[in-house]
């Protein structure tokens, strides 16, 4: 935690500097608690504490008051109340400037507190375990800490309260420097707070719904900051990723970065449609993309040759875009990734001799992607003025056994492959979306046309811009796949004209019959999915 200046904030926080004479801790997790609680009995302050806060910090030898102690009443219930008390709130709410509460806290003997250090039940990763039962999720739902929390926030005139581990050095070196905590501190830390338990609130709202239906009446969310963003689409646009507070993991979770300059908002938006597509791949897999869209993708037997299809698609595209690799990088992979400006380049490790190589260029952002655990699969969002559409997410491709053949003509055991990898990218493309491929790579992508028959064009188009003089060669006997149904025959039969034999799509349009009888007539094979997989 670094709280800010004064100077950093649009308004000057009420109060004054403050020292800190008595402080109550009560935490569940307990990491780096007994030196901080250390710390500030050096300097003098009086420690009051609970149930297992407090046997822990006798046992580090530090002196402590229980609060039974200071509330005369025991802990009852299990230690279900043990905080929820008259005069350990009135010690946390006096405004102490004002006469009668003064005189109140001298009547009833209570002794205003200065400092609450509280953190939560671990109700969010107790219920991430999955198996966990009801009566173990509602026991781990904390009263009285968020209690505690708020009273402390609310008087931040007068308390500091401290939530988070991360804080406990820069409250300690404060007080040590001055011997006070500053309103500007404070006032920080209050808003930590808060934010603190509505994040506890919003984890334990949606645990409560998510049992009665999907799409709940009230869609609570709780997001963090995790990086501030170099600028947002465009360089006049602010910008910061903020992940979900509850999730498992995110974009950039466990993602090292070891060279380049700072993220920008369209690098992460690119690196996560990257991310998505080589999810899907098998085997030795590259996906490059640019603007949101994949300009290549490819499997193969080694990285260097899934690298070099994908490239190939659109060599062009490709310039500054972002380069996603499932196989660790070696150095001659890296000598040709050295060759093309990429303004993101992802994998899951590098040789030291790939790093010196890749190194060259200072501008290009290297990351390890370190993440093992299993995404878990979260509704789909999206933002609207003034509101939030929520829709179950697009899940995985559709297996052949879902599929059908439409065609009097059956696809072969390649056709079938060509088929079933282009529908896997075509998922990732902005619609209308249209994907010739072959071999396990694309070889040509027509992506965000509002007309489905002028991307199966621009597919095409792009294929023989990239293949000079061989493109036909190429397109002789590729899979086309469409995210959407095709609604007249125009489209696939441009394909056919281009050399596509296999064409994969969802089906559905009044006219698949002329769509099929058009097939039939040139013995090209057409799969039905009945999914389609609009990406707006």
């Amino acid at each position: 935690m670094t709280p800010p200046t004064r100077d950093d904030i649009p308004h000057q926080p009420i109060g004054e500097p403050m020292p800190v004479k008595r402080a109550l801790i009560s935490v569940s997790d307990k990491a780096g608690v007994a030196e901080f609680a250390r710390g500030l009995a050096e300097m003098g302050v009086e420690i009051i504490s609970t149930g297992g806060t407090l046997a822990m910090l006798s046992e580090e030898g530090i002196p402590a008051r229980s609060v039974e102690e200071l509330t005369g009443f025991p802990e009852i219930l299990d230690g279900r109340v043990k905080t929820l008390n008259p005069k350990l709130h009135a010690a946390l709410l006096a405004v102490r400037t004002d006469p009668d509460h003064a005189k109140t806290l001298e009547e009833h003997g209570i002794e205003p507190i200065d400092l609450v250090c509280v953190n939560l039940y671990p109700f969010e990763r107790t219920i991430a375990k999955g198996d966990v039962s009801e009566r173990e999720a509602i026991e781990n739902i904390d009263i009285g800490g968020p209690t505690m929390i708020r009273a402390a926030a609310k008087n931040h005139e007068f308390v500091a309260v401290v939530v988070r581990p991360e804080s406990y050095d820069a409250v300690l070196d404060e007080l040590r420097e001055s011997g006070e905590l500053s309103a500007t501190t404070r006032h920080w830390l209050a808003n930590e707070a808060f934010a603190q338990t509505a994040r506890y609130d919003a984890a334990i709202s949606r645990w409560f719904a998510r049992q009665y239906e999907q799409f709940p009446q009230h869609w609570t969310v709780s997001w963090e900051k995790e990086i501030e963003l170099t600028y947002g689409e465009n360089p006049h646009q602010r910008a910061a990723l903020y992940v979900d507070a509850n999730g498992s993991s995110h974009v950039l979770s466990n993602v090292a970065k070891l060279h380049g300059k700072p993220l920008s908002f369209n690098n992460v938006l690119d690196l996560d449609s990257a991310r998505g597509l080589l999810g899907d791949l098998e085997g030795a897999g590259c996906v490059i993309v640019k603007h949101n869209n994949p300009c290549g993708a490819a499997e193969a037997g080694d990285l260097a040759g899934a690298y070099e299809r994908a490239l190939a698609c659109d060599p062009l595209s490709a310039f500054g875009g972002i380069v996603a690799l499932n196989q660790p990088v070696d150095e001659a992979l890296a000598e040709r990734l050295h060759e093309l400006f990429i303004e993101v380049l992802i994998a899951p490790e590098y040789s030291e001799k790939a790093l010196e190589v890749l190194q060259q260029k200072e501008a290009i952002r290297i990351l390890r992607d370190e993440e093992s655990r299993h995404h878990q699969i979260e509704p789909d969002l999206k933002r609207v003025r003034g509101g939030l559409l929520v829709q179950d997410p697009d899940g995985a491709p559709e297996t052949k056994e879902m599929m059908e053949v439409a065609t009097e003509t059956q696809p072969t055991e390649q056709q079938w492959k060509d088929m079933l990898f282009a529908w896997k990218v075509s998922r990732r493309v902005k619609s209308n979306a249209i994907i010739l491929a072959r071999d396990g790579a694309t070889i040509g992508i027509g992506a965000g046309q509002m007309s489905r028959v002028d991307s199966v064009r621009l597919a095409v188009e792009k294929c023989r811009i990239a293949v000079e003089g061989g493109a036909d060669a190429l397109l002789e006997g590729c899979a086309v796949a469409s995210d959407a149904f095709f609604p007249f025959a125009d489209g696939p039969e441009q394909a056919i004209q281009a050399g596509a034999t296999a064409v994969i799509q969802p089906g559905g349009s009044k006219r698949d019959d002329e769509v099929i009888a058009a097939c039939d007539a040139a013995g090209v094979v057409m799969v039905m999915t009945g999914h389609r997989h609009f990406r707006h």
